[in-house]
């Protein structure tokens, strides 16, 4: 007989031969989350990845045997390691090519389904020379390498109700264990990894016109280059606050460790084109407390700065550039936070007692003590959440905690559960929380002796006390009825349009390719409708011979029939549903009737599924025009109007019921207000594959049913608002009938008391979810920050990533209720004020004539000016396509929203010119159309679509080599990627291969060429060029800001 597993006991290490792929037990996390990059054929000459930090992680040992758990490889060797204090050492190795993983987009339209993993956004591939390209999460191989392992994450199933987490269980009364703290470091005395050590030499000085005496720490990007700086060691200086990590906030020059002028004659990395100074580097050394970067516009005739035709070199001013390493991040050294690496970059993560910034981000790393001084910085205090991201491969996987039928440890007081900031006292009898500061007793179960260093001997065994995230089995006190099945309910479009434009057929087969990915066993449940003027419900069950149609003519008062009729276990249904899919194209195919009841259909649906919950999943291609929620066209009118199709997404969301709309569309169709798939307009012939994928992701991703969230905080913060796509029963939680690993939601913070210099405050994020086999867990991650009185700290601790995100996602919201061009200016506003902040109260240059930029927050400017040019804020653009900007904005994660407002443009026409041991993604190029030649090929993607621009002298050989035509004026309108055998082919297709792997979505393909309103829309996404509706060019703009800033100074 085993053993008994002590309560809290993390799940046991499986044995060397065990499957993880093999579905032993529905109950464990690592057979949901964790096969990332498991059966995944590995790129040639691939080496082992042995463990890069020296020693592994605990394991966390059961005393009696449990569920098997698998863990993803280590970190590849050569990684580089962030620390949290100057580097030293030799220059950071790159990885090793074969760190490339990723989810697969699926193969063609038409062909078997295999179905491989998903990366977490912020990831990017490898190329065989060890480079890689800016973009998301890194891809795995070609499709033309064989079937990847299957989707991995919970497939949560619809659970119980719940209760509000406030309100459940209080501390237990079982044993698990706690921590005084974060786990110590690891006592070696040698530094595991060597680090860029910059040579000695100052910050450059600036010099322009009437400037006073040059300070040091600040350098100018264009102007104003000091012709006598002296040398001074690049430390000599103490930082203030908390040491500085090696990686910048958003670093993407040289922190002023050599003369500019240097670096510019060492060319020690190439710089990228269009960019003046060579790229920062993870790894390199953090700029210093007021390291900044001056741009000085080009003196004018009257020797003004700003005076008579001031100009600024547009190869002189802030770009993305590309890393070219894999960051090792530890999200805690010395027992002091690590700032993150940028979101958009490709790292890997050792959870130290902080959360992965997957799972959390802050707007700032610090914490400012006072509403004050957070006023001033003119920043927003805000966590971006995505409770369910993906981790990296080479990650540790998420450890499951078992408590037993007492549950998880909590404070008694605030409900805020056991975490590795909570502190125990009194030789570990009691503990203090880290939140609201309350002392309580320790379970008698629960109780160990500190060690020497004031921390649980048996700190370091405990996920609950030394991870930032752990999961919870949580009991039947966290729920109010029995987990109920997983439903999928699917609604199909058959009007005459649909049928018309293959969107039905599309449907069906995608739905027919996709059932084999549902979860198996009888709690899988399945219902199907169609519906035009009418709605047909299916009856699926194993008795009849074949599906029976049951007709619901009156789509104004709406009925269903029987539940048990419609909703049918997937086993007992299987071979009738996948008939049916064969059949209702042709059913329908000579159907005449052009109106809509998606209304009523929806309705319809939401009675069938009242008594359980589930996913919708509906299928939309005209207007609603008849039955409940009829609509007419009014796109005329140039602005949505609300209507009570709200209210009834809202009684859908109260019966946890989570709706995807797919809508397969030529026209207009209103989808302001819902959540959506958007294909428009819709081709039978390019889209019916983006649609499988995007569907198979949506029903096999790692998700969860029936959730409940809560952010807590330390006191001194509070929430102040929660936003994103969800329903509120009480102003403290949140309601998630689906809550998935793609979405995140924006948590806007408020001081209600002063916090104290050099203390540290928490956030901790926990979300009751049920998965997709019945079984609740609750996702705690907890992130500490420092807390800070000094301003200058603010803005070189500030995430601009998430700032940007966080200021994007707030203009979503003001979208709908404020006129476009208040919101731009809002949006303007809030950079200059960010800046003039920053040059008011931290820069310590008096000259006017320069434009100081915070080191952090260089790219502000950029971001900002590609928001205003972005389609959410357009006048000239569709309803449709800015309601649809707007909801993906409203759930969309930070890697994936970075290139919705500033897409990578890249040339193909001269891909053989290239080394054919580089990276499979060239290096993008400005989105200037300077850098767009007449005689060329480029392509532009922003992480939903592709675009590809062909100049107007472009080589017919090119043409014919890349497309099969042999002028312009054979361009097709709707186009399919083919490979033609020619190695410029055969590079363009793993270019947009690796491109869908790293957006995780099977971006549609559009060509554009010049002269043609295709055209158009291409240079339409070039955000750095003046536009002639009114928009600044980037230059432009900057002159705007710099302006703005001198203005607001003198008043």
């Amino acid at each position: 007989m085993a053993a008994p597993v002590p309560p809290g006991a993390p799940r046991q290490q499986p044995p060397s031969h065990y499957n993880p792929n093999f579905q032993q037990n529905p109950n464990l996390l690592s057979d949901n989350m964790q096969n990332l990059s498991l059966n995944r054929p590995q790129r040639p000459n691939s080496a082992p990845r042995p463990s890069p930090f020296g020693q592994q992680p605990p394991s966390f040992p059961s005393t009696g045997p449990s569920p098997p758990m698998s863990r993803p490889g280590p970190p590849p060797p050569g990684a580089v390691h962030r620390s949290s204090g100057p580097p030293s050492g030799s220059p950071p190795p790159t990885l090793p090519q074969n760190l490339s993983a990723g989810r697969p987009t699926g193969p063609p339209f038409g062909q078997p389904p295999p179905f491989g993993t998903r990366p977490p956004p912020g990831s990017f591939p490898v190329s065989a020379g060890g480079n890689f390209a800016m973009g998301g999460p890194p891809g795995g191989p070609p499709p033309s390498q064989g079937p990847l392992a299957p989707p991995s994450g919970t497939r949560p199933n619809p659970a119980a109700h719940t209760s509000s987490l406030l309100t459940t269980p209080p501390t237990s009364s079982l044993g698990v264990l706690a921590s005084n703290g974060p786990p110590a470091p690891t006592a070696q005395g040698v530094q595991r990894f060597s680090a860029y050590v910059p040579p000695p030499g100052p910050p450059p000085t600036m010099v322009s016109a009437s400037a006073p005496p040059p300070v040091p720490g600040m350098r100018p990007l264009a102007g104003g280059l000091g012709v006598n700086a002296q040398p001074r060691p690049p430390f000599s200086a103490s930082p203030q606050g908390v040491p500085p990590s090696s990686l910048p906030p958003q670093g993407i020059f040289a922190p002023g460790d050599v003369p500019f002028a240097q670096q510019l004659q060492s060319q020690q990395v190439p710089p990228i084109p269009g960019s003046g100074q060579p790229p920062r580097m993870f790894g390199m050394p953090p700029p210093l407390p007021n390291q900044m970067t001056a741009i000085s516009p080009v003196l004018g005739q009257t020797g003004s700065p700003m005076a008579g035709s001031s100009k600024i070199d547009p190869n002189q001013i802030p770009r993305p550039i590309p890393s070219s390493s894999v960051v090792l991040h530890d999200t805690r050294q010395g027992n002091q936070a690590n700032p993150p690496p940028p979101a958009t970059s490709d790292y890997i993560v050792r959870d130290t007692g902080n959360c992965s910034p997957r799972y959390m981000r802050c707007t700032i790393n610090q914490i400012p003590c006072t509403v004050d001084l957070l006023t001033t910085s003119a920043m927003q205090l805000a966590l971006l959440v995505q409770p369910l991201a993906l981790p990296h491969p080479s990650e540790e996987p998420i450890q499951v905690v078992d408590f037993g039928e007492g549950g998880p440890v909590r404070c008694s007081r605030c409900k805020g559960y056991i975490n590795p900031f909570m502190k125990f006292v009194d030789q570990g009898r009691r503990f203090i929380c880290n939140f609201c500061g309350f002392t309580d007793e320790t379970p008698r179960d629960y109780h160990c002796n500190l060690g020497p260093d004031g921390r649980r001997r048996d700190a370091d065994e405990r996920p609950e006390l030394c991870r930032g995230t752990v999961e919870f089995v949580a009991t039947k006190e966290y729920m109010v009825r029995e987990p109920m099945e997983a439903v999928y309910f699917v609604l199909i479009d058959v009007s005459m349009n649909a049928i018309q434009t293959g969107a039905t057929a599309a449907a069906c087969s995608s739905i027919n390719q996709v059932i084999g990915d549902l979860p198996e066993g009888p709690r899988t449940m399945v219902g199907i409708a169609t519906f035009d003027s009418t709605i047909h419900f299916y009856n699926l069950k194993r008795a009849l011979q074949q599906p029976l149609m049951l007709i619901v003519p009156d789509v104004k008062d709406v009925y269903t029939p029987l539940q048990t009729d419609v909703i049918v276990p997937l086993f007992e249904c299987r071979e009738h549903l996948e008939l049916l899919l064969e059949s209702i194209p042709t059913m329908f195919q000579n159907g005449r009737t052009a109106e809509s009841a998606f209304g009523a259909a929806i309705k319809a649906a939401f009675l069938a599924m009242k008594s359980n919950g589930g996913k919708l999943l509906v299928f939309q291609s005209v207007l609603p025009s008849v039955g409940i929620g009829a609509l007419s066209a009014r796109e005329a009118e140039g602005r949505s109007l609300v209507s009570t199709g709200e209210k009834e997404a809202h009684k859908l969301l109260l019966i946890q019921v989570c709706v995807d709309v797919f809508i397969t569309t030529q026209t207009y169709v209103d989808i302001a207000s819902i959540s959506v798939y958007y294909y428009h307009p819709f081709s039978a012939l390019s889209d019916p594959a983006k649609l499988y994928n995007d569907l198979r992701w949506n029903v096999t991703r790692p998700q969860g049913f029936e959730a409940v969230m809560r952010v807590r905080c330390s006191q001194g913060i509070q929430v102040q608002e929660y936003h994103g796509n969800f329903c509120k029963r009480i102003p403290t939680d949140v309601d998630l009938p689906g809550i998935d690993c793609d979405k995140t939601l924006m948590v806007t913070l408020k001081h209600d008391d002063k916090l104290q210099d050099g203390s540290e405050c928490s956030f901790q994020c926990a979300v009751l979810y049920t998965t997709v086999y019945g079984q609740r867990r609750i996702r705690v991650s907890t992130l500490s920050l420092p807390c800070t009185n000094n301003l200058s700290n603010l803005f070189r601790m500030a995430d601009l990533d998430t700032l940007f995100v966080c200021f994007l996602k707030q203009a979503a919201i003001d979208i709908p209720l404020t006129a476009p061009l208040l919101v731009r200016e809002q949006v303007t506003n809030f950079c200059i004020n960010v800046l003039l902040s920053y040059r008011k109260f931290c820069a310590t240059v008096s000259s006017s004539g320069q434009l100081i930029l915070p080191e952090a927050l260089k790219l502000l400017p950029l971001d900002t000016l590609a928001l205003i040019k972005s389609t959410g804020l357009r006048t000239d653009g569709r309803i449709d396509d800015r309601s649809f900007w707007i909801n993906y904005v409203s759930s969309v994660s930070t890697p994936l929203a970075i290139p919705l407002v500033y897409p990578r443009m890249i040339g193909i026409h001269d891909l053989d010119l290239q080394e054919g041991n580089g990276p499979i993604i060239p290096v993008p190029l400005p989105l200037s159309s300077e850098h767009v030649s007449d005689d060329g090929i480029y392509l532009l993607e922003n992480g939903q679509d592709c675009l590809i621009y062909i100049g107007g002298s472009v080589d017919t050989i090119i043409l014919r080599q890349l497309f099969g035509i042999s002028s312009l004026d054979e361009v097709p309108t709707q186009y399919v990627l083919q490979q033609y055998d020619n190695p410029l082919s055969k590079k363009l297709n793993d270019i947009v291969n690796e491109i869908r792997r790293q957006r995780c979505s099977y971006l549609r393909l559009k060509l554009c060429k010049k002269g043609d309103p295709s055209g158009m829309l291409f240079l339409s996404y070039l955000v750095e060029d003046k536009i002639p509706t009114g928009g600044l060019s980037y230059v432009e703009f900057l002159v705007h800001i710099h302006r703005q800033i001198q203005v607001k100074m003198a008043s």
